[in-house]
């Protein structure tokens, strides 16, 4: 039978991101020398690195319980193959890379349903349905991947929703993945409450970061997993580092020694996050507000640098301009905003739904030199390149909706 590929996800890595902070580019540039490959799975240094990162947020870990790879995609992926065969539970919409991987390694990817206080997770009820009819149609459900500080729809996870969602999935006998990539980019650090799944269940949690989220340049590919402490866990992170070392999926000298620096977390990398969280909250909240103020529905973004919004309270309004799915409203605003918007589809929404994410990247200038004064304003949408950038923004979705019809 032919397999049946989904169109290509949005180019979320295609612009350069923010500027390299100059002791991350140091580190890099100080064994770009270096020809020995390193170890697959990581060397030694970056995995205690990764400990240390886990150990500030409350997750003991040893190194032996660590593995690293170049980029989340073929870590998940490695994992996926290595584990037991079965059906995997996705939130409905999650990260655009998730269900492609699960079809690569032909097994089943099921969504269910976000609640109404977060993405990220399914809700609990959701899940348990969706687990009974898996069963009933003859499937093992076997893996639930979720994602705590949520790519789409920007938002956290409030810690007694995610009890009761792992509570269910244990008690199903499904294994967690948590994709942990946004949380060290949450808004309001002082005033959002973020707890990992493997703080509620750690025999039953695999914890997955990829460093781009918030410590490495987009061309540096770097992820890191954390497996249970038990024999199971040993056991799948052997099967994982096995198929890594198959396919020489190490990482070079230079982005291991930046890995290594960023994940050690010294004063430069703790500004520059704070600073990267700051700004991208200042505009996703100013988004937000333009998105209501034209009738739009969003939940209020928290975390990350993309925000979700549904348009389907004016489906009348966008029919009569020969809008009436999610694929002609991506490809309007692309025209009116650019590529920075990514229409339900691809995040697992029904194609006649009218949702949509949008990036806040753009929102802090075009080139470097601006997005780094945006990082090092007190207040960034008082720049002028800023607000300009936001009023576009807010001018297209006005225009959308109240331009004649399509010719």
């Amino acid at each position: 039978m032919q397999r049946q590929w989904t169109a290509p996800a949005p180019a979320d890595r295609d612009d350069g991101g923010l500027p390299v902070l100059p002791e991350l580019l140091d580190s890099f540039v100080a064994t770009a020398g270096h020809t020995a490959p390193e170890p697959v799975g990581g060397s030694a240094g970056l995995r205690s690195a990764a400990c240390g990162y886990w150990s500030r947020r409350g997750l003991w870990t040893d190194p032996e319980h660590v593995v690293v790879a170049p980029g989340a995609e073929p870590l998940l992926l490695a994992l996926l193959a290595s584990g037991p065969g079965g059906d995997v539970l996705l939130p409905r919409p999650c990260a655009a890379w998730y269900a492609p991987l699960v079809r690569l390694v032909n097994r089943r990817a099921h969504h269910a349903p976000v609640p109404a206080e977060c993405g990220g997770l399914p809700d609990p009820f959701a899940l348990l349905e969706i687990v009974r009819r898996i069963r009933a149609e003859g499937g093992v459900p076997r893996v639930l991947l979720l994602s705590v500080a949520d790519d789409p729809t920007g938002t956290v996870a409030p810690p007694e929703m995610l009890h009761e969602v792992c509570e269910a999935a244990v008690a199903e006998g499904l294994l967690i993945v948590s994709d942990e990539t946004w949380r060290d980019t949450v808004h309001h650090p002082h005033g959002t409450v973020l707890l990992s799944p493997a703080e509620m269940n750690p025999e039953n949690v695999i914890v997955l970061s990829d460093l781009v989220g918030a410590f490495t340049p987009a061309g540096w590919p770097a992820a890191v997993a954390r497996f249970p402490a038990t024999e199971r866990g040993a056991e799948l992170r052997g099967r994982v580092l096995s198929l890594l070392t198959a396919v020489r999926s190490g990482l070079p000298a230079s982005i291991t020694a930046a890995a290594e620096y960023a994940l050690g977390e010294p004063e430069p990398v703790r500004g520059r996050m704070a600073a990267a969280a700051r700004a991208h909250g200042a505009v996703a909240a100013a988004a937000y507000r333009a998105l209501t103020a034209v009738g739009a529905l969003a939940r209020p973004p928290q975390a990350g640098r993309h925000l979700y919004a549904d348009l389907d309270e004016l489906r009348g309004v966008l029919a009569a301009r020969g809008i009436t799915d999610s694929v002609e409203l991506e490809r309007e605003l692309v025209r009116r905003i650019g590529p920075s918007v990514a229409g339900g589809h691809r995040f697992g929404d029904p194609p006649h739904t009218l949702r949509l994410r949008l990036a806040t990247l753009p929102l802090l200038g075009a080139a470097e030199e601006s997005r780094l004064q945006a990082l090092q304003a007190p207040d960034p949408l008082e720049l002028p390149h800023v607000a300009a950038a936001l009023a576009a923004f807010e001018t297209a979705f006005r225009g959308l909706l109240e331009d004649g019809p399509a010719a």
